[in-house]
């Protein structure tokens, strides 16, 4: 039999390496790995690529990104990159003055450090839209910059107390600032107008494009669901995969409501049977357990410190109570439910561990594969228990290195012990955890290789500060794996992740070998064609 598609001219990343020159695909399925003898099984009408040198590897998968709100975002106020408070001022200034038919200035991924403490005020939004509510996220989605009149809609004062899962930033009068953190920026977030349908399938399909562009060709949404002004994305997602316009696989985690209880279960069974259509399956359970360190919500172990380098009070925030985790993350694995959790402080990879070992000690073995994303700082004797409770460490690379949030909101206030617990990818691996990659778009790129970069020189592509903790580097081998098999058994999608006989051809061509250059050319590589189930989804333009 011929083979449709074939790939001559390596090299070719297999499991066991760089070890084969050439790929055959016949219908959807990888038919043939090897050398010279494979080109046997062009015929006619096969399509030949001739990798001339470039890297042949399985599809990247992302396990932890968030396409709808990403493209939502791109289609309105983006802030993203803007690396000053006069710039990013300036930015909402031009948005509002070319769209004056809207009624809220919305979008968002402003960064913190381009303002003083992290929280930008009120005034700066009142003097550019001073006559239209403003609610513009951050860009790690925890905390809001709002205007006066935003405020003013919202009934927020300085009478107003703080929910019990965020904060009113104040200014010395006691007066709202202008920033809200977490669960603050619902008081804000449920008056905007939300996104109908249509946007939302534009921005999944615009975000899909991009994705595939990337080399992404499968991913698991962290958010199905409602949260803090956030629209649930399932429509578009079944939307797209019933009419065929959901190129890439994808796996739906279904948003935890952190202010109920096991009450909450039937109903996210009944929503995995109806959110679940063709290449989307909404499988695994989304449960937020903290929030960032940047604003002193993640939960820690030992409370953070102050500007002095003084222990204050505050160890974070606990989203659900974890006294009562274990029993909700039972059940769930008992369901057959993948629990997905945000756990950045070291307390909440400890309760989220708890939980899953919990789970294993009263339903025995499963493989419902749980993984925890983010991790920013993990206390050293929780390293081993991942491989332990087979729990999939997902780690968003490129948060690992010195960078003004790092150095000035986040360092200073934990200490230069547990500063050195951050991000140990490197530690991980070596004690037997599994690894998979995420980017948590729009948070940060969704560029595997950016991603990939960091995880091996924990320098930022074009940086020039000094290695953020070397001892926690990948190899590159290591870190393609995380994006590819690691991503791929998060999201049980066994039969990709790997260029072998039998495999899904979910591939990806790289316009050069990255293991060919030195490491810190890792981020100049591009893409140059990707493909799911053997179809062409992206081609780079010829220069």
């Amino acid at each position: 039999m011929h083979a449709d598609l074939l790939f001559t001219g390596g090299p070719v990343l297999t499991p066991e390496g760089r070890t084969a020159t050439a790929v055959a695909v016949t219908g959807d399925r990888i038919t043939a790995v090897g050398g010279e003898d494979v080109r046997e099984l062009a015929g006619p009408r096969t399509e030949v690529v001739d990798l001339a040198g470039r890297l042949l590897l399985p599809g990247f998968q992302d396990a932890h990104v968030h396409p709808v709100p990403a493209g939502l975002e791109l289609s309105q106020c983006d802030l993203t990159g803007k690396r000053s408070a006069e710039e990013t001022v300036a930015a909402v200034r031009a948005y509002a003055a070319a769209h004056p038919e809207r009624e809220w200035i919305l979008g968002g991924g402003w960064s913190m450090e381009a303002f003083e403490g992290g929280t930008p005020t009120k005034r700066l939004l009142d003097e550019v839209v001073p006559d239209r509510p403003v609610y513009l996220p951050n860009r790690d989605h925890h905390g809001a910059w709002v205007n006066s009149r935003a405020l003013e809609l919202a009934g927020i004062d300085r009478d107003t107390p703080d929910p019990a899962d965020g904060r009113i930033e104040r200014d010395a009068s006691g007066a709202p600032s202008g920033t809200l953190q977490e669960g603050a920026m619902q008081l804000v977030g449920r008056l905007a107008p939300p996104a109908g349908p249509a946007d939302r399938l534009a921005a999944l399909l615009h975000a899909q494009r991009h994705l595939h562009a990337l080399g992404i060709t499968a991913w698991q949404d962290a958010l199905v669901g409602e949260f803090l002004g956030m629209d649930d994305p399932s429509d578009a997602y079944l939307t797209a995969a019933r009419d065929g316009s959901l190129t890439a696989r994808v796996v739906g985690a279904l948003w935890w409501d952190r202010e109920r209880g096991a009450e909450q279960i039937p109903e996210l069974v009944d929503r995995r049977a109806a959110s679940s259509h063709g290449r989307f399956r909404a499988g695994a359970v989304k449960m937020m357990l903290d929030g960032v360190a940047e604003n002193g919500t993640a939960a820690l172990l030992d409370p953070y410190l102050d500007n002095c380098g003084c222990a204050t009070r505050n160890r974070g925030k606990s989203f659900i109570d974890p006294a009562r985790l274990p029993a909700y993350v039972t059940e769930l694995d008992a369901l057959g439910f993948q629990c997905h959790f945000h756990a950045l402080g070291d307390r909440a990879v400890r309760d989220a561990l708890d939980a899953v070992e919990a789970a294993r000690a009263a339903n025995g073995p499963s493989d419902t594969r749980p993984h925890l994303a983010h991790l920013q700082v993990v206390h050293p004797a929780d390293i081993p228990r991942f491989a332990r409770l087979g729990a999939t460490a997902n780690i968003q690379p490129l948060w690992a290195a010195h960078e003004p949030q790092m150095d000035e909101l986040t360092i200073p206030f934990l200490g230069p012990e547990r500063a050195g617990w951050q991000y140990p990818f490197g530690s991980l691996l070596r004690a037997g955890a599994r690894l998979a990659g995420g980017s948590d778009w729009p948070v940060s790129s969704p560029d595997p290789l950016q991603g990939i970069h960091v995880a091996v020189n924990r320098v930022e592509p074009g940086g020039d500060a000094p290695v953020f903790l070397p001892g926690e580097r990948l190899g590159l081998g290591d870190a393609i794996r995380a994006y590819t098999a690691g991503s791929a058994h998060v999201n049980h999608l066994d039969d990709t992740g790997r260029v072998a006989v039998g495999a899904l051809a979910d591939l990806v061509v790289l316009d050069r070998d990255p293991f060919d250059a030195p490491p810190e050319r890792i981020a100049d590589t591009r893409v140059a064609h990707t493909y799911v189930g053997g179809a062409r989804v992206y081609a780079a333009q010829e220069a």
